[in-house]
């Protein structure tokens, strides 16, 4: 009996059938972005043969977030979001379809290819802060905990799975055209899921959109420390042990490993990741969420260098895997207090910051593997990275006392966020 109830516990989100709907939805969207993801790369890289376009192509999607996000969190806070979701859902559909008709006229040039890709990148940054307001809606707030773990556990899913289908129908086609079919069905798919999604209606003031209430976001993260704690770890300790970056290097310099060893040290920090969600489904973090915080991002950090000193596969397979992991157990903590600690009516805008921050992260960590690579040599760079998330988590331990002493993260919401909406907009 005990088991049984565990068991039932592990999957408390999934009695909610508006978190079903948007886990579909979500896992078909992922999935079909990711596939876009592998043929663009290839249909780009086949026209100019320059990597340097590469690097545009994620520039051009990255981009519109960081000028749309005032914009884009303000929308997820004044309009339903389950409208917001279905809109973007159908938006990708719509850019599917764009890269679909491209690729069947053969166009020559990329400069078309961009033009949609900035498009996905406008669609993006209101799909990402409406996706991630919207869960707080569907499961009540002893259950979140839980929710925010599948969540986590079935967007890996789909990374992993969706890329690896799109190179398969890539290469079996001998083109894009029918990946871009796929994704667009699938998005599609995603749209007609979204419909059906009966989220918790909260009442939400219709705020005027001026300069004060969509930067509101901004001044609220700011004031409330504890938030501000959590994201900006993420930001800097991702910054710095960026070692996915260099992967290839790794590969081919020092592991003296082929594509294939290439494609095992790719995934293992995902497998690691989708694995800590599933357990943290069925067991979930209890007791003080900010120190276990910090000790996941550590390890996260101590993992960098273990797998930059190594020159063995295996260890640097079992040291990816394990950064993974520690890197879940902090995307998890940092997501729930985040979201629990922000009034429903400033989430669009809080997670739209937040967008930015992982969005940094993510982006310039892989600039700045590159040039401390180039400076310093692979290894180095590597180690100094992990060393410097040691350092960014003994600075943050300091400078933020509300993220050390933080407690319990169901209990988080009853702390910070019982201040009425109306008082999180910057005051005059």
């Amino acid at each position: 009996m005990p088991a049984t109830a565990d068991a039932r516990a592990g999957r408390a989100a999934f009695t909610h059938p508006g978190f079903v709907l948007f886990e579909i939805a979500r896992f078909l969207i992922v999935a079909a972005v990711e596939m876009q993801a592998v043929a663009v790369g290839w249909q780009v890289y086949e026209i100019t043969k320059r990597p340097l376009d590469l690097g545009y192509v994620g520039l051009a999607q990255f981009l519109p977030g960081i000028l749309l996000f005032p914009i884009s969190g303000h929308a997820s806070d004044r309009f339903e979001r389950r409208h917001v979701l279905s809109a973007c859902y159908g938006g990708y559909a719509v850019c599917f379809a764009l890269l679909l008709a491209l690729a069947e006229r053969g166009v020559p040039s990329i400069t078309s290819i961009y033009v949609v890709l900035v498009l996905i990148g406008v669609v993006r940054s209101f799909n990402s802060t409406a996706s991630r307001s919207i869960l707080p809606q569907l499961v009540p707030e002893e259950h979140f905990p839980n929710a925010v773990a599948w969540n986590a556990s079935i967007f890996q899913a789909a990374t992993i799975l969706g890329p690896s289908f799109g190179g398969i129908l890539y290469a079996a086609f001998r083109g894009p055209s029918v990946v871009y079919v796929v994704a667009m069905v699938t998005a599609i798919g995603a749209t007609v899921s979204s419909f059906r999604i009966r989220p918790e209606v909260i009442a939400r003031p219709r705020e005027p959109m001026t300069l004060k209430t969509v930067f509101a976001g901004l001044h609220y993260i700011w004031n409330k420390k504890l938030i501000l704690g959590a994201i900006s770890l993420d930001l800097f300790a991702v910054l710095l042990g960026g070692a996915v970056a260099l992967l290839p290097v790794y590969a081919r310099e020092i592991l003296h490993t082929g594509p294939w060893g290439l494609g095992l040290l790719r995934s293992a920090p995902g497998v690691g990741a989708a694995i800590m969600a599933v357990l943290l489904a069925h067991s979930p973090l209890r007791g003080r969420s900010g120190p276990a915080l910090l000790w996941a991002v550590a390890g996260f950090g101590i993992f960098t260098i273990i797998f930059g000193v190594s020159r063995s596969l295996t260890v640097s397979l079992i040291a990816l895997l394990l950064l993974g992991a520690s890197d879940m157990i902090s995307v998890i903590i940092r997501a729930t207090l985040t979201q629990l600690a922000t009034p429903d009516a400033m989430r669009g805008r809080v997670t739209a910051v937040d967008m930015i921050f992982i969005g940094a992260s993510n982006e310039f960590g892989q600039f700045e593997s590159g040039v401390t690579a180039q400076w310093f040599g692979t290894v180095p760079a590597v180690v100094l990275g992990g060393i410097g998330t040691l350092v960014v988590i003994a600075a943050w331990a300091w400078l933020f006392p509300e993220l050390r002493h933080a407690g319990e993260l169901t209990a988080i919401r009853s702390e910070e966020s019982q201040a009425p909406a109306e008082s999180s907009a910057p005051r005059q």
